[in-house]
């Protein structure tokens, strides 16, 4: 356990991460969830998708390669 108060800070902020970040996955993976539920041409869901990744993108959760595959592989599921 953490002796120093600054270690105790640092500890008590990564568990606030921690919990922020597992929120933020949660929601990527729920709206890449309605994607694959959506029907054909259903706009709704991938706007919602593509919020949800640049929103991943942006607080590092997920690589830029990463984003543009799982756009790519999205836009592909319901354009087909």
């Amino acid at each position: 356990m953490a002796i120093t108060s600054s270690a105790k800070k640092a500890h008590r902020q990564s568990l606030r991460r921690k919990r922020m970040n597992d929120q933020r996955k949660k929601s990527l993976r729920n709206a890449l969830k309605g994607v694959r539920t959506a029907a054909k041409g259903d706009v709704k869901a991938l706007a919602s998708a593509y919020k949800a990744i640049d929103k991943a993108l942006k607080r590092g959760l997920i690589k830029k390669n990463t984003a543009a595959r799982r756009k790519s592989k999205i836009s592909r599921s319901l354009k087909a």
